[in-house]
């Protein structure tokens, strides 16, 4: 049964990152047309055009796919515990919607991270040749530019990206500290 739980536990995560990738692009008013964004429109809108009949934007927000995403999260949960038990049924509970949300914010958060390390490998490198490089840059600017004015270019060295994930690991303890272990195993 591990191997099933990896499986199903992988493929959810990856597509809910794809599904979290969406949202982050449409708020970054990120360019549609690259291919990289292609895919990720091409991939989520089966389910989120149909969505989005029913459910309305609010603001810049996407919430037809966000909802989603938070479904998706839930679901997850839902089907790895069926995994577990070997196919016994168990029980639904409110529990699961808290693990639902809190998985949601911890992908969110683990997909900047690995964003920012690609982008980084990616400078090193593509010299800003590649289109996906051109997308990441287009995500994670608005979270390195207020760092960039207190911590600046020193050198040709832009230490924004380091501060970014200081700032994030110390984000994840915090979390964890409140939650507890369970935020360390979703």
């Amino acid at each position: 049964m591990d191997a099933f739980y990896f499986l199903f536990r992988t493929l959810f995560d990856l597509y809910i990152m794809v599904v979290i990738l969406r949202i982050w692009l449409q708020a970054a008013r990120a360019d549609f047309y690259n291919p990289f964004s292609q895919f990720i429109v091409k991939a989520t809108q089966p389910v989120v055009g149909p969505l989005r009949r029913i459910v309305p934007s609010f603001g810049s927000i996407d919430m037809a796919t966000l909802l989603f995403a938070y479904v998706l999260s839930v679901l997850k949960f839902v089907i790895l515990n069926l995994v577990a038990s070997g196919g016994a049924a168990a029980g639904f509970s409110t529990g699961l919607l808290l693990v639902g949300l809190l998985s949601l914010i911890k992908a969110a958060g683990g997909l900047l991270f690995w964003i920012l390390i690609i982008r980084a490998i990616l400078s090193w490198v593509s010299q800003g040749q590649s289109p996906i490089e051109y997308v990441f840059h287009q995500l994670t600017e608005p979270f390195l530019t207020p760092i960039r004015r207190i911590v600046p270019v020193m050198g040709g060295l832009d230490l924004s990206v380091l501060v970014l994930f200081i700032l994030l690991q110390f984000i994840n303890m915090l979390i964890g500290s409140y939650i507890g272990p369970l935020w360390y195993q979703l």
